[in-house]
């Protein structure tokens, strides 16, 4: 099977199918698709079209139309860096997903506006790439956290990344909100790493089964020996242990927040004085 986004259309559209021991002429029955083509795009040997999409969500229902909705966002994916769709294709199949940031939040943890603040403060940046940058990170929450079967992820957060913006920051504001709705979700779990030496200083990481990801300041790269994967494993399970308690994180979150809620009254109050 070929190694691009594509295949994960093919390979849920042959789970659905198998699932209800469909032949490949049956499903034809019920999309209206030639059962060769069919069989393509199973496969990931043809990318699906739209009307391809809009039969399978036709012919399963229970989907509730991710068959479309993954193909409209797939159509973005041209816009996002070549060395990134092959970890990309990872993402979305995995069924477990641990993360390590430093002195960031990680992207899949991101609020709007806070990923607008950090895709704007590289080098050659326009309104427009800026845009865009946003909306594919976004896109990329909803597939990989929101989609029917999220993985199980384990998310590591700097606490510098916390403490990066003046609590009293509208977009540091977000960013804490978005984190504690995030952490509610029964199939995530954020923990916090204080301050201290520890195995991640020296960058980040992402596992997934059996692959890795990690980005330098130009590119990323995607792993997916043995050993690599093992080893970042290990190094994950070290950053863990110096992190706090899910409880202590949660709890060190929602203070965050009450401050910066207090912070910001403070602020609105004195622009009022101001404004006699």
């Amino acid at each position: 099977m070929t190694d691009n986004p594509s295949s994960h259309f093919g390979r849920q559209l042959k789970k659905e199918r198998l699932s209800r021991g469909w032949s490949l002429d049956e499903l034809q029955g019920h999309t209206g698709i030639n059962a060769a083509h069919l069989s393509r795009i199973e496969n990931g040997h043809r990318p699906p079209t739209e009307k391809v999409a809009k039969a399978c969500d036709s012919a399963f229902p229970e989907r509730r139309g991710w068959f479309l909705d993954y193909f409209t966002d797939l159509q973005k994916w041209s816009e996002v860096p070549s060395w990134f769709r092959p970890w990309a294709e990872y993402e979305m199949s995995t069924t477990t997903l641990r993360a390590w940031s430093p002195s960031v939040i990680p992207g899949l943890l991101q609020a709007e506006d806070y990923a607008r603040v950090i895709v704007s403060e590289g080098p050659d940046v326009t309104a427009e790439k800026v845009a865009e940058c946003v909306a594919n990170r976004m896109a990329r929450q909803k597939r990989v956290l929101f989609r029917d079967d999220p993985p199980r992820a384990w998310f590591l957060v700097d606490i510098t990344s916390l403490r990066r913006m003046p609590a009293s920051h509208p977009v540091m504001a977000t960013q804490l909100r978005h984190l504690i709705t995030v952490s509610e979700l029964p199939n995530v779990t954020i923990q916090v790493v204080p301050e201290c030496v520890h195995a991640g200083l020296n960058g980040g990481f992402t596992l997934a089964d059996g692959a890795a990801y990690a980005e330098s300041v130009v590119s990323g790269q995607a792993f997916t020996d043995q050993q690599t994967a093992s080893t970042l494993a290990r190094r994950f399970d070290t950053i863990r242990g110096e992190a706090m308690r899910v409880s202590e994180s949660a709890a060190l979150l929602r203070e965050m927040a009450a401050h910066e809620r207090l912070a910001q009254v403070k602020l609105q109050r004195r622009q009022r004085r101001g404004l006699r």
